[in-house]
């Protein structure tokens, strides 16, 4: 099935990955709310989201899909495999349900052998290992016909900077992520049409080797033997904000060096550990959010969205696992009509000959559906 594209503003998809429905919603100070599933049971849900007219789109981790064991680095390639049974499962219900894939990504946070990084560890029979993991999961990707594939930053970072290889662990990095790009040439992989780093300061380790949008781009066009196949996708309000940066200004940097690929979405409070929460959802961001959506309107970009979130531990409910699931979902592409359709107030020239106080001021009213002309009526009157 072919699925009309979205459409909306600079949003031309709505992707929702596995790992935002699957999530458990466990956290450092307490085990799973909801129960585990399946990622057929997951991929399930998605179809349902599909048909509702929610999404078009979705993406994953390999261990989102797949379990891996390093001993068995190529058993997506096995037709005989549980493998590839299930990949094959999945394959057949996003295509009945018209779902296409953005983004195929290498988990290298969840196995303790990377609890020292995956493309960084400074032990090479580690970053072997996590370069066979890899290329399994560009193979998956391929296999689901994604459009990119993503290095999220995972645990490849540090606590202690005295006991970090300064002068090599840039360099292992690169070579990480120039095996990407050289492995999908040398394989023949004609479905990416490029790769993308997904920068984050902090959590789960206390420092990151690319904490921010500016560090990938500055990473990208200074190490990287390709450049041009790298972009960037930030995860908004979400990692920048915890680096107490803001979205829009992100979003406006790496449009201006056409390095925004697709945005990540969701929910911060500024300074925080990762939030994660839905967009829209918690005690500000509102007005960041909105401009963030405006500058890309602004700027011309038109490209995906994908959530990267999870429902709050509150709205989860036991008993009613799958409905609470897909209220999630749901609540999700409605956060982003909304914030498309008040950003869609902020258009036009009404900034001209006014102070950046009086701009604020009249775009807080507009985005709000309050009508200037009848705040300086009462004003005067006062």
């Amino acid at each position: 099935m072919k699925r009309k594209a979205y459409n909306q503003g600079p949003v031309t998809i709505r992707s929702m990955p596995f790992w935002c429905v699957g999530n458990p919603l466990a956290d450092p100070f307490g085990g799973k709310v909801l129960p585990g599933i399946s990622s057929v049971e997951v991929a399930k849900i998605l179809c349902w989201a599909a048909g509702e007219g929610l999404i078009e789109a979705t993406s994953f981790h390999d261990d989102d899909l797949v379990s891996w064991d390093p001993k068995k680095p190529e058993d997506d390639l096995d037709k005989n495999s549980e493998t590839y049974a299930t990949m094959r499962t999945i394959k057949a219900m996003l295509d009945k349900a018209g779902l296409s894939v953005n983004t195929a990504t290498c988990s290298l946070h969840g196995n303790p052998m990377f609890r020292n990084g995956g493309l960084t560890n400074p032990d090479p029979k580690i970053r072997a290992i996590a370069r066979k993991k890899v290329e399994r999961t560009i193979r998956i990707g391929h296999f689901f016909g994604a459009k990119y594939y993503t290095y999220w930053v995972a645990r490849d970072g540090f606590e202690v900077p005295i006991a970090v290889k300064w002068d090599e662990v840039y360099d292992w990095l690169a070579e990480g992520l120039d095996h990407v790009y050289d492995y999908i040439k040398a394989e023949g992989f004609k479905n990416y049409i490029g790769a993308t780093i997904e920068p984050k300061p902090n959590e789960p380790r206390g420092h990151m080797y690319l904490p921010t949008s500016g560090h990938a781009v500055g990473f990208i066009l200074g190490k990287l033997r390709k450049p041009d196949f790298w972009g960037v996708n930030p995860e908004l309000l979400q990692h920048e904000s915890m680096a107490l940066m803001n979205g829009v200004q992100a979003l406006g940097y790496l449009t201006s060096t056409n390095k925004l690929s697709f945005l990540h979405f969701g929910s911060q409070i500024k300074a925080q550990f990762d939030n994660d929460f839905p967009p829209l959802i918690g005690p500000e961001g509102l007005k960041e959010t909105v401009q963030m959506f405006w500058v890309l309107d602004q700027v011309g970009w038109k490209g995906v969205v994908e959530f990267d979130c999870h429902m709050l531990r509150t709205d989860a409910d036991p008993d009613k696992a799958e409905e609470c699931r897909k209220k999630f979902v749901r609540n999700c592409c409605n956060a982003l009509s909304i914030s498309i359709e008040l950003a869609s107030r902020l258009k036009g020239g009404w900034m001209k000959n006014k102070s950046e106080t009086e701009a604020d001021l009249e775009g807080i009213m507009r985005l709000c559906g309050v009508s200037p002309a009848k705040i300086a009526a009462k004003t005067i009157s006062k």
